[in-house]
């Protein structure tokens, strides 16, 4: 079957919509060589065919060899020259190019052709000995590196031995005597170190370079590098086989790379680099200093003009910003490779609207071109690119953003040197409630403990905080102040940096980049509101993350989570006495005292959202959860009762410790949580939701115009939920007849458990809305604990394959995503004007969004600063199914 496919295309044989088959490099050489631009011609190996040496055992398809060389005869008579000729040789370089661009990620080979007796025929041809010795001197050290395994170290030494001994810095000062010295010695590190001669047949050394080519796809930078950007390992690369074009023949000759706008910022104009009497690696080695772009027009004022045209003409042949590599022999420019520039996103965003205003392309195009995930890059403090850094450690990254301070181990400690102005990394094993004013002051936060639900990281996402969590690889040590990880210890003190937005933990201070939000960002915002169907809301337990969230263009609160409210330091204590109370009478005195606080946590959310709906989800977690750790408690009266000091305290706490291990519970997750709490303390319950229509009440006489939906949690069954929202109804009377105020409201669950999506229908009688809670839904889906997980054994999962994506960052569609699907069909069957949404963190993740517009919800909500994300990612969804 593979004997009848073609293979192998000459460049005028395909075309720029050939992607996939012929790879991005290979489509765009075939389209340039079409619209009539200076392109070295050459041939093109598909990916199909290095699919098929690949699943053949890395062997080449029957045919293969037979087509390449008919095509190689093909390119011998277009340039007038025959490869291993030695008087007018051919040569070529052996370059990758899959369908996706992956710059640097897989293999190169320049000046293939030469060996011991071409070398002099180009040396003739070219009436330069030293340009011919230095490209055969290249040749050996590429091929021996790409084809032969050789590490670059044992051929840059024999060079630089050379180059001291003579005194030289540069390679084109060394002469054509010594050249030759070097190639003799290369030849010897080729043999000693692969056991064989440097093969001296062009047709063999073309063969092997296609085989490395082909291998290259799977060395362990381009699987890394698929892996994080999502590339399908069955694209495969083709190989694209060109004739050379020579940049290190003199003073008129050189190498570079451009772009048609600055990649950074998005500026147009051309951007880039370029060498002078060089070959293409000399610009990525660092050896010699490239030159900025500006300098060619003045050293050749009309190669600069050309390269000007060109930029122009691709730009507006692609409609999108070009990088191109191009070499000039002899005063000559050839364009070897151009592809679609990749970008920051705040250029991605400056070009997209640029674009649009130079009638280049469309609005909708324009949506299309920024990477929505890309958005929160713009919205966080973050590390300089250019910054070197000593990461000493890595953990989960629970909040987006990067800071730098002193590392201190105690929350009292953050807030006090935070309030004094001091910067400071908060540093735990895992956060409490009790640590939130520490979190609140901090720059960041870093846990050897928890995942990307602990506190620390919703209490950071929810602030705009920085963190990173469960960095196991951390020690820390109380008692002494101070952490070890490896052998390196830190101290109470030291100055340490962390990037929540890839788990790096980074030693000492690090340079930091202020997010900008420009013009073009908001322009471009516009435009996907106005494509969109999804309406975004976001998740916010204070007024002021509602007030970011309306900012960042949030259309409601899609959870407001009260529990985060009990975690206020005044209010711990209350809560506690609330929780730890023997009977109903002083459970409701303890709650009396938390009615007005939360009637001011509700006024301050609602008012700020005036006009649009808030949801306020009723208490979630277990008790315990807002009681001193068990460990800790343990060890306090352990102390206590070693020193003997304070025998009431003593006895306070061995009380407590008891009142905590009666409330402890085997998997909290799944105990007496949620809805449970209200069946079986209807009081805390009855108490927040007479805060929110007491508070409601207060914003309505203030002539408000204020939207509560009231969330009750962890639903399994219509009963639940039936029980609950009487007792609502019943509250909400009370308040009404006490005030003499009229209001609306709605009442709905969260869908997390799939009990709940397979009896939709008949929750759906007793909710006015369903919230997908996917945190717990994906849990309970997976059979996963997901701090458990995400510390044991999630990452080898993902990393053999087992699961694609991690199901909490990217929402699972074929499991989690069918329970939704069952639960909106079933919902929508007895209520159709029910009203569906998501409000977990999958609600600011781009394919997530994707699905969520798919099945037919009404909302999204996330995490303030992935609004944007949300916005942007719903209007592509619409973009995308109309293409479909």
């Amino acid at each position: 079957m593979a004997a009848n496919k073609k293979f192998v295309y000459l460049f005028k044989e395909g075309n720029g919509n050939m992607r996939m088959l012929l790879g991005g490099k290979g489509a765009n050489l075939s389209e340039m060589t079409n619209i009539g631009l200076p392109v070295p011609q050459g041939f093109i190996i598909t990916c199909e065919a290095c699919n098929e040496f690949i699943r053949q055992g890395n062997k080449f398809p029957e045919g293969l060899e037979a087509e390449v060389s008919e095509r190689l005869k093909d390119l011998e008579a277009i340039n007038g020259k025959k490869l291993g000729d030695n008087e007018n040789p051919l040569l070529l370089s052996v370059r990758s190019g899959a369908p996706v661009s992956m710059p640097g990620m897989m293999d190169t080979i320049l000046n293939l052709g030469l060996n011991d007796e071409t070398v002099k025929g180009l040396a003739t041809q070219t009436n330069d000995e030293r340009f011919a010795f230095d490209c055969y001197r290249r040749f050996i050290q590429m091929f021996g590196n790409v084809v032969l395994g050789i590490d670059h170290d044992n051929f840059e030494a024999v060079l630089e031995k050379h180059k001291q001994r003579l005194g030289v810095k540069f390679d084109s000062e060394l002469t054509p005597q010594v050249l030759q010295e070097i190639i003799a010695e290369y030849k010897d590190v080729v043999s000693s170190q692969s056991g064989s001669e440097f093969p001296q047949e062009p047709k063999e050394q073309l063969f092997m370079a296609i085989r490395a080519v082909f291998n290259s796809w799977n060395n362990q930078r381009a699987i890394v590098y698929r892996k994080i950007n999502k590339i399908p390992d069955e694209y495969g690369t083709a190989v694209n086989v060109q004739t050379m074009a020579f940049g290190n023949m003199g003073s008129d000759s050189g190498t570079g790379v451009a772009f048609t706008r600055n990649p950074s910022t998005g500026e147009k104009g051309v951007y880039g680099e370029y060498l002078i009497n060089a070959q293409g690696e000399d610009v990525v080695a660092g050896i010699r200093t490239p030159k900025p772009m500006s300098t060619l027009k003045d050293e050749m004022p009309e190669i600069y003009r050309q390269f000007e045209d060109i930029c122009e003409l691709l730009e507006k042949h692609y409609r999108d910003m070009q990088d191109i590599e191009f070499t000039i022999e002899k005063g000559k420019l050839f364009i070897l490779q151009t592809r679609t520039g990749k970008r920051t996103a705040a250029a991605a965003i400056k070009i997209a609207v640029d674009m649009v205003n130079e009638g280049l392309i469309s609005k909708e195009e324009a949506v299309m071109r920024v990477e929505a995930d890309q958005l929160v890059q713009l919205m966080h403090r973050r590390i300089d690119p250019e910054a070197k850094l000593n990461v000493i450690g890595k953990g989960l990254p629970a909040s987006p953003g990067a800071a730098s301070g002193q590392v201190v181990f105690n929350a009292d400690q953050a807030e006090k040197m935070g309030l004094d102005g001091q910067k400071v990394i908060l540093v735990r094993n895992e956060t409490t409630p009790d640590d939130i004013h520490g979190i609140v002051k901090a720059q960041g936060v870093l846990t050897a403990r928890g995942g990307m639900t602990s506190h620390a990281a919703v209490v950071a996402r929810g602030i705009g905080k920085p963190a990173v969590t469960g960095c196991d690889e951390i020690k820390i040590n109380l008692e002494n102040k101070h952490f070890s990880i490896g052998d390196k210890v830190i101290k109470e003190g030291d100055i340490l940096s962390i990037d929540g937005s890839t788990g790096n933990v980074i030693e000492g201070e690090v340079p930091l980049i202020d997010p900008k939000l420009s013009g073009e960002f908001e322009e471009i915002l516009k435009w996907a509101d106005d494509i969109r169907h999804l309406k975004i809301r976001a998740n916010a337990d204070t007024p002021e993350d509602a007030r970011r969230a309306r900012e960042f263009g949030a259309e409601g609160i899609g959870l407001t989570r009260t529990e985060h409210m009990f975690m206020e330091v005044d209010r711990l204590p209350i809560v506690q006495d609330m929780i730890l109370a023997k009977t109903k009478e002083e459970r409701e005195a303890a709650l009396e005292k938390l009615l007005p606080m939360q009637r001011e946590d509700f006024y301050g959310i609602l008012k700020v959202m005036e006009g649009s709906p808030v949801t306020i989800r009723l208490l979630d977690p277990p008790l315990h959860e807002f009681l001193p750790n068990i460990e800790e408690l343990l060890v306090e009266v352990i102390r206590l009762q070693a020193t003997k000091d304070n025998s009431q305290e003593l006895e306070e706490k061995q009380t407590l410790l008891r009142e905590v291990r009666a409330r402890h519970e085997f998997n909290p997750m799944l105990g007496h949580r949620g809805c449970r709490l209200g069946i079986t303390y209807p009081e805390i319950y009855a108490m927040q939701v007479r805060a929110i229509f007491e508070a409601v009440a207060e914003l309505v006489n203030e002539g408000k115009n204020v939207l509560p939906e009231v969330e009750i949690p962890l639903v399994i069954h219509v009963n639940e939920l039936k029980r609950l929202h009487q007792m609502v109804d019943e509250v909400a009377n009370d308040v009404k007849q006490k005030t003499g105020v009229d209001f609306n409201y709605k009442v709905g669950t969260m869908i997390e458990m799939p009990r709940a999506c397979a009896t939709a229908d008949e929750i759906a009688k007793e909710a006015e809305f369903f919230s997908f809670g996917t945190n717990d839904l994906t849990q309970t889906t997976f059979g996963f604990s997901r701090d458990d997980a995400e510390g044991k054994f999630l990452h080898q999962y993902i990393d053999e394959k087992i699961l694609q994506e991690d199901p909490f960052v990217v929402l699972d569609q074929n499991g989690v995503g069918k329970f939704m699907k069952m639960a909106i069909e079933l919902g929508r069957k007895t209520n159709p004007n029910l009203e569906i949404g998501i409000c977990g963190e999958h609600g600011g993740e781009s394919s997530s969004v994707k699905f969520c517009h798919e099945i037919g919800l009404n909302f999204v909500s996330c995490s303030p600063f992935r609004v944007p994300v949300a916005r942007l990612a719903a209007a592509q969804a619409v973009l995308n199914k109309n293409k479909n």
